[in-house]
């Protein structure tokens, strides 16, 4: 099977090809979740990513995986597709900006890329590390969004979306900000044209970004 990341073109062509009828944007919609990883210095070191997909594009993506035919998807079947949906991710800085004191941070390429299936819905980890390690005593931020809003990204319910590894200084805190619910009417009066004009450099999708402030003493 070809690349098959939700952001790339030929995705977003199959999905048009399959109905006559226009779609609104989104196309694709993610739960995730996210565990700040610091370093024995108490440094945050790494973002360790959870994305659930939606049940229409886990059944789309998943298909012919199940090479021994028994039924069920082993990650051992989908560990191609994780790695290759890893991959695919960096023209999009991984749909992950963490700011320190302000200044946005940069990634190395991203580990322990691993999938699993469960519930019809196939959910994508992978280990996303900073460049250099950031003190934990900064004001840090961490935001979850598809600029092209191809894919909508909803940060799991509850206080454990984003949490902290055991690593992390006595007193830190995070806050959580999830974006207003997706008026699915006012999308449809924007045409594809419209969205397919948008890049990895647009600003279209931060109104409906996910957001986490992490604090630390």
């Amino acid at each position: 099977m070809t690349l098959r990341f939700a952001t790339l073109g030929f995705c977003a062509a199959l999905l048009a090809s399959a109905t006559t009828t226009a779609l609104a944007h989104p196309h694709v919609w993610i739960t995730a979740r996210a565990e700040m990883v610091f370093s024995p210095e108490g440094k945050v070191s790494a973002i360790r990513h959870a994305w659930t997909f939606d049940k229409a594009y886990s059944a789309f993506v998943t298909q012919g995986l199940d090479t021994n035919r028994d039924g069920a998807l082993s990650p051992e079947e989908l560990q191609q597709l994780a790695n290759e949906n890893t991959e695919s991710l960096v023209e999009f800085d991984y749909f992950t900006i963490v700011k320190a004191n302000g200044a946005k941070q940069p990634f190395d390429a991203p580990r322990d890329a691993r999938m699993t299936f469960e519930n019809g819905e196939v959910t994508l980890a992978y280990l996303l590390p900073l460049k250099s390690p950031v003190a934990a005593g900064k004001v840090l931020s961490l935001e979850i969004y598809d600029p092209t809003f191809f894919v909508a990204f909803a940060m799991a319910d509850g206080k454990d979306a984003v949490v902290l590894a055991g690593g992390a200084p006595k007193g830190c805190a995070t806050t959580i900000s999830r974006p207003k619910p997706i008026d699915v009417g006012q999308q449809r009066n924007l045409s594809e044209a419209f969205f397919e004009t948008l890049t990895a450099a647009s600003d279209f999708g931060v109104q409906f970004a996910n957001r986490a402030l992490i604090a630390c003493p």
